[in-house]
């Protein structure tokens, strides 16, 4: 009788091995980097929720009745959609470009290059990460909502593909800036130079439309513009641009953020110097 070797993988019907044994490198990776969110949840997610939950309180409550409606919407709820939107693509942004800066100046993503992992797929384990703790940040914070503002989902297809494409722009461009940055200050600035300013001046608490020239203009150049419709149209089913030229806007930097960051981690730029 032939020896047989308890401890040999099993091989998967056809032959070949399981999906989850030829990306183990990947679930690890974004096991971890999901692990890490879950782990300091009272900072990466507990904390935007409550600032973003303050603004509806205060901007929403407060002055909602002294505000006109939007629209055709009342106030408070008309602001509901892009907080969400703020709070997500600050978050996405923020995890990962501190995650991945993080890795890079302990040294830790030096193994991560070493392993046979794939390079697409040391882009995606890094961004998952950040896409998740946007995701449950913005269910959060619209089911905590809910009781003091009654939000409708006016188009549940159109908010998916507007909440995914958010996701992948700004979970990129996070990594992206995690690979360029040089201190912590650098990634910082993105996001409060960046970020912020651009969520504010999108049309969070406001519609566009109400601008006179040329700042009504000037506001169509800002990318958060057109996520913040988006997200808004599927909410509320109001948008001051057509939803199909939003969406077109956002997969277009979709599609350039995942390649500059699969540039970046296909040749090793910045990562193997």
């Amino acid at each position: 009788m032939s020896a047989t070797t308890p401890d040999a993988p099993t091989a998967a019907p056809g032959g070949g091995s399981s999906l989850a044994d030829r990306h183990r490198g990947l679930i690890s990776l974004s096991g971890r980097e999901v692990n890490r969110v879950l782990k300091l949840w009272q900072q990466t997610i507990a904390a935007p929720v409550v600032a973003s939950f303050l603004f509806i309180l205060v901007f929403g409550l407060s002055l909602g009745s002294r505000i006109s409606g939007v629209d055709g919407i009342d106030y408070d709820v008309f602001i509901v959609p892009g907080l969400v939107t703020m709070a997500m693509v600050q978050a996405a942004y923020t995890n990962n470009s501190s995650s991945v800066f993080q890795a890079r100046f302990d040294r830790y993503i030096n193994d991560v290059l070493a392993s046979p992992m794939k390079s697409w797929e040391v882009n995606l384990g890094l961004s998952l990460g950040g896409a998740v703790r946007a995701l449950i940040i913005a269910v959060v914070l619209v089911l905590i909502s809910l009781p003091v503002v009654s939000v409708p989902i006016h188009d549940p297809f159109v908010l998916l593909i507007a909440v995914v494409l958010a996701l992948v722009i700004f979970s990129s461009l996070g990594v992206i800036v995690g690979v360029y940055a040089q201190s912590w200050d650098h990634a910082s600035f993105v996001q409060n130079i960046v970020i912020v300013p651009l969520s504010f001046l999108g049309g969070t608490f406001y519609s566009v439309d109400t601008l006179p020239s040329p700042w009504q203009e000037i506001s169509h150049v800002n990318p958060l513009f057109f996520v913040i419709n988006a997200v808004r149209y599927g909410f509320l089913g109001v948008s001051d641009v057509s939803v199909w030229l939003s969406l077109g806007v956002m997969a277009a930097l979709a599609a350039a953020m995942i390649a500059w960051s699969s540039w970046l981690f296909a040749t090793g730029k910045k990562l193997k110097a």
